[in-house]
């Protein structure tokens, strides 16, 4: 469907949130005025726990009062209601069910392996190391020598993955790992997606990330 001319857009987020960063990158894309309001997942607003109740988290997009959570598909209600341009998901269908299962995949593992870098030590962040580059290099090999995830385009998968690259200093950081050294393709397209003004403006420099994850340590007892 068409967007209306009528659009009253609120996203309401977390700055560090990866899954946030993929609202906000589509919505760029899709060039999208919108409203956007920080939350504190500490203390969260009346209002986020009333357009998510069922698990009061965001990134929740607010599309003419009605909301819209869980970070995926929010970019595939984005893609679809502003459809006029930069299209996010392939128009094949079977091009477009390997877009969600390599998305999928990325939600089920890529968050879990960095958290375990960034708050765990010994053995257990040893494993979640292993894991951690096993997973980018399935990544790298399912990109191979494309631009992007879905071909010559910007699309579905490179929304749902290129906002950890602006966590990766931090997980290299206290990991002490090297990504580029082990995975330079998928660095290289992670550079190319960075060109992008929808990328670069929406997400944030690695060194306040960084610095957010000291506190965190700090605050789960970690350091």
């Amino acid at each position: 469907m068409a967007a209306t001319t009528n659009n009253e857009v609120i996203l309401l987020d977390f700055w560090p949130s990866m899954f946030g960063m993929r609202a906000r990158v589509a919505l760029a894309e899709k060039q999208v005025k919108y409203e956007y309001r920080e939350e504190d997942l500490w203390n969260k607003s009346d209002f986020l726990v009333k357009m998510n109740p069922v698990h009061k988290k965001i990134p929740v997009l607010v599309h003419n009062g009605k909301p819209v959570c869980e970070s995926l598909i929010i970019v595939e209600y984005i893609d679809e209601v502003w459809n006029e341009t930069s299209p996010l998901l392939p128009s094949d269908p079977y091009d477009r069910a390997q877009a969600r299962f390599w998305a999928d995949y990325i939600d089920k593992k890529v968050y879990d392996a960095g958290k375990r870098i960034n708050f765990t030590k010994g053995d257990e962040q040893e494993q979640a190391k292993k894991e951690f580059f096993e997973i980018l290099k399935t990544l790298e090999g399912q990109l191979g020598d494309k631009p992007y995830f879905g071909g010559d385009n910007f699309g579905f998968v490179d929304v749902a993955l290129i906002p950890f690259y602006c966590w990766f200093y931090t997980y290299e950081t206290f990991g002490n790992i090297k990504i580029e050294s082990e995975c330079p393709k998928l660095i290289g397209w992670a550079k190319r997606c960075m060109e992008k003004e929808s990328v670069a403006k929406n997400l944030p420099d690695e060194n306040k990330i960084y610095e957010f994850a000291c506190g965190l340590r700090k605050k789960f007892g970690v350091e």
